[in-house]
């Protein structure tokens, strides 16, 4: 299960992995021979998987206080995990670079669609990368990549509707196809629960194989030959399978030609796994490798595969350090051992199943009792003080509102869609886009007829609907132990919206017994008594209507000034009408809009007026007049009344011509309502600035003598000192971010004199003992250098060469006084672009070339790089590297 626990993180001291031998010498792996792919062979699985936690409504994911200091899970476990891995380190026993290396590219890997889906909008490059590690691994393994599918959402497939299981599996398959632009071989399930008609659905879908746990198999055997027709069975359902070899599952159906049909299956080595995830296996490479040495079998058989699977998020969100240890083992202790690393797909074509084996009926990796873990109080996930007694009438409740669902899409779909069913299995690629194109190709295949407008957005609330029903089974709301989890509190919330959409489109009311339902679902915390109650205080509450989206963007346009056109969450603001008035604190915004679901495709005009008192207080009213004379009165009315400069005039006005229901700042979506306050705030942070930095100027002479004689500074000047520091130390920085947002070739160096200023700054809060640590800074300041570097790095000019690597290494030395800065980035584009960039040194005069190399390798120094694993990454440069 990869979804983090906020309340128990795992979490290790990180270990480097480091190594006596030169960058030069270590061993390499180098691809197998496609004849010879025997031996021992090492297959490391990653199960990389987060849960969907965009809210219903927005289509973002909204702040997550418990996810501190990042915005959200997501982005911490991404920041802990997906990059690290990208890019993994192997240090050198200083703890400089001497290799990055792209785990995916050496490991078998499932990465779930929705989290696939965030990363390719929230980080691009680490997106990127990991498709260039599947291509990689197909150019090497003879086409056989690394990557696996998925079922789409992390469902519990046995528990399945046959509809869902179909839809979750196509789904899955048509994402990857997308991303990765090959048919997948295998496929991941949720859990890696498991049943027959499971199996028999990923046939049908065209997949050889997936991976299971050890103790999901009953029985084995050789598979029958014309030499031994019958031969024994091995019962093995404690678990003693053996994973060094690949299994023939065979399925109750059968094929054209009469013969069973079969799925192959790969059982990982569970101890090793086990310890992976909760001992020290992970703590240095030559421990792993030690660990995975002790599964080889002495049998001599010509050919054994160890093959271990855990959480991807193993890798460094909850073992610190361990994509570090992966790396190493992967790419240099795995191969000195004499072992090849491969994937799943690769051994499977050279070494097909000789064993067939036998499944229990319905079990899943992390539940003892097959699958209750995701419908029974079983146990399982709690930690012996809690109960489960909610899983259920959650579960029953979801069946319920899924049964009824079904008949309202196939009531009404079927006038849509020539097959409503097929056209929710081809839905997928209109949740990947969301763009118009992918909406007509969508409706061009799959439309009954040719839809109006208003058909289409009858049919896409249909396919929304559908989308959200299986959201909604998304395993995580029951892996642990308390329904109003944030994980169990976000599928009530795709249920609910799932009941909005259904009651628009049929005008069926279904909330009503849903909640009677989720009743008997008992909650462990009394504020919410039962799973009624979380759905009551946590799931409706988070529904948006278009009204609040329009009392959003108007609070809003009087702090940021909005494009005629405005893309705000799943939305496209068109603005027809707009005006702003200011009276001393008053602020008077009225305006027209039409506003356009990105998801739907259906258009709402809606007009707004907002009063802005000051400080906290906002009074917005939101109607949708009619006709547009209509609005215009209302306008003249309210802008009428603000002219008297009367703020209880206006509101009064408000009311009569837009509505008495007013939204205020509390109304604000939660990113946008903190931005303002801190807007808000800033007249006030000011003020204390300048007041703590006047007493620091005051005191300033005191101050020097307390620290000149070793003596306790007073609390008052001493916090009022670091106030005023930061402060100067974060304006200088703002300023020396804008000199060189734009460099246009030539000389880094444009910012000098706020870099003298800030490195005085440095000194000053050095003297004075001030932790200047501040977290918009860093941002700042790493930003700067990561910029400067790109540029020095794309625009190569000899003559500006010394100057720019003298430049860059201030800016990094700076960081480190001024509290500290992360080089990830810089290092990942150094070592990335630098053997491309240095090649041009190899046509020049050796001398001269010698000359400027040095000031690159201090650069590199700087940026914790080893140089001499610089010029092995850059190996044509050896010439150069002899003459120096």
């Amino acid at each position: 299960m990869s979804q983090p626990d906020e309340h128990n993180p795992q979490c290790f001291e990180h270990m480097s992995e480091t190594s006596n031998l030169s960058p030069v010498t270590m061993p390499v792996q180098t691809a197998p021979d496609p004849q010879t792919a025997l031996g021992v062979c090492v297959c490391i699985h990653g199960h990389f998987y987060q849960p969907p936690r965009e809210n219903p409504y927005l289509g973002a994911v909204e702040h997550q206080p418990s996810a501190a200091p990042f915005h959200d899970w997501n982005e911490r476990v991404h920041h802990e995990c997906y990059r690290p891995n990208a890019y993994a380190r192997i240090l050198n026993e200083q703890g400089e670079v001497i290799d990055i290396v792209n785990n995916f590219a050496h490991i078998s890997f499932n990465i779930g669609p929705t989290l696939m889906s965030w990363m390719e909008r929230h980080d691009p490059e680490t997106y990127r990368r990991i498709l260039e590690a599947d291509r990689e691994s197909c150019d090497r393994f003879a086409g056989h990549g690394n990557a696996i599918a998925q079922v789409y959402n992390h469902i519990i497939m046995p528990l399945a509707s046959d509809r869902d299981k179909q839809t979750q599996i196509r789904w899955g398959k048509a994402d990857f196809v997308a991303r990765f632009g090959r048919e997948p071989e295998g496929i991941w399930l949720a859990e890696t629960a498991v049943d027959y008609p499971t199996l028999e659905a990923l046939v049908d879908e065209g997949f050889k194989f997936t991976i299971l746990a050890p103790s999901q198999v009953q029985r084995c055997r050789t598979i029958p030959t014309a030499d031994e027709p019958e031969p024994d069975w091995h019962e093995v359902g404690g678990g003693q399978i053996d994973p060094n070899r690949p299994y023939r599952c065979y399925l109750p159906s059968r094929n054209a030609d009469d013969t069973h049909r079969y799925i192959d299956v790969f059982f990982y080595d569970g101890p090793i796994s086990r310890d992976m995830g909760f001992n020290d296996v992970l703590s240095s490479s030559q421990h792993f490798a030690g660990r995975i040495g002790q599964a080889v079998r002495g049998d001599h058989r010509p050919s054994q595969l160890v093959g271990v699977a855990t959480d991807g998020e193993t890798f460094g969100h909850h073992r610190g350090g361990a994509e570090k240890t992966l790396a190493y083992a992967v790419t240099k202790e795995f191969p000195h051992q004499g072992w090849t690393v491969t994937n799943y797909a690769y051994y499977l074509h050279h070494c097909p199943p000789t064993w067939e084996a036998v499944l229990k009926p319905v079990t899943a990796w992390s539940c003892s009792h097959g699958v209750d873990r995701w419908q029974d109080d079983c146990g399982c996930g709690g930690g012996g003080l809690w109960h489960q007694k909610w899983r259920r009438p959650l579960r029953d409740a979801l069946d319920w509102l899924r049964n009824e669902l079904a008949e309202i899409f196939e009531q009404y779909g079927t006038a849509l869609f020539t097959d409503p069913w097929a056209a929710r299995n081809g839905y997928v690629q209109v949740i990947r886009q969301r763009t118009a194109q992918s909406r007509e190709q969508f409706f061009r295949q799959y439309q009954h007829h040719a839809l109006t407008h208003a058909e289409q957005v009858e049919a896409l609330r249909l396919l929304e609907m559908q989308h959200h029903a299986l959201l909604m089974y998304t395993s995580c709301g029951w892996f642990f132990d308390e329904v109003s989890r944030p994980e169990g509190t976000q599928i009530l919330r795709y249920a609910a919206r799932a009941i909005e959409l259904a009651g628009e489109i049929s005008g069926v009311e279904l909330e009503t017994e849903f909640i009677n339902q989720l009743e008997p679902g008992l909650s462990n915390v009394p504020q919410f008594h039962n799973a009624a109650g979380v759905y009551r205080q946590l799931a409706i509450p988070s529904q948006v209507s278009l009204e609040q989206v329009v009392a959003h963007y108007a609070m809003s346009s009087l702090f940021t000034p909005y494009q005629t056109e405005q893309r705000l969450y799943c939305y496209t603001i068109q603005q027809h009408d707009y005006q702003v008035q200011r009276m001393g604190p008053l602020s008077l915004a009225v305006g027209r809009l039409q506003v356009m679901s990105d998801v739907m495709g259906d258009r709402s005009d809606l007009s707004f007026v907002v009063l802005h008192l000051g400080g906290w207080d906002f009074h917005c009213s939101v109607s949708g007049f009619r006709r547009r004379l209509d609005y215009q009165r209302a306008k003249e009315t309210v802008l009428a009344a603000f002219s008297s400069g009367s703020a209880a005039q206006v509101i009064l006005a408000m009311n009569e011509a837009f509505g008495d229901h007013a939204y205020n700042l509390q109304t604000l979506f939660a990113e946008e309502r903190h931005r303002i306050m801190q807007l808000l705030s800033r007249d006030t942070l000011q003020r204390l600035d300048q007041l703590y930095d006047q007493v620091y100027r005051n005191n300033h002479g005191l101050l020097k003598a307390f620290h000149r004689d070793g003596l306790t500074v007073p609390q008052e000047l001493q916090v009022a000192a670091e106030v005023a520091i930061r402060h100067r130390a974060l304006e200088s920085l703002r300023m020396l971010d804008q000199e060189t947002i734009d460099l246009n070739g030539g000389p880094l160096n444009r910012g000098t004199v706020h870099l003298m200023q800030l490195e005085s700054i440095a000194q000053e809060a050095q003297q004075f003992q001030c932790d200047c640590a501040i977290p918009e800074g860093q941002r700042i300041l790493e930003g700067i250098i990561w910029r400067s570097l790109r540029h020095f790095l794309d625009n190569p000019r000899p003559e500006h060469l010394v100057e720019n690597v003298d430049w860059l290494r201030r800016l990094i030395n700076l960081g480190y006084r001024l509290g500290g800065i992360s080089l990830v980035r810089s290092q990942e584009l150094y070592w990335q672009h630098s053997a491309e960039w240095l090649s041009w040194l190899r046509q020049e005069d050796p001398a001269q070339a010698a000359v400027w190399l040095k000031p690159l390798l201090k650069l590199a120094q700087a940026l914790a790089i080893d140089p001499e694993a610089l010029l092995a990454h850059g190996s044509e440069l050896r010439p150069i590297v002899e003459f120096r």
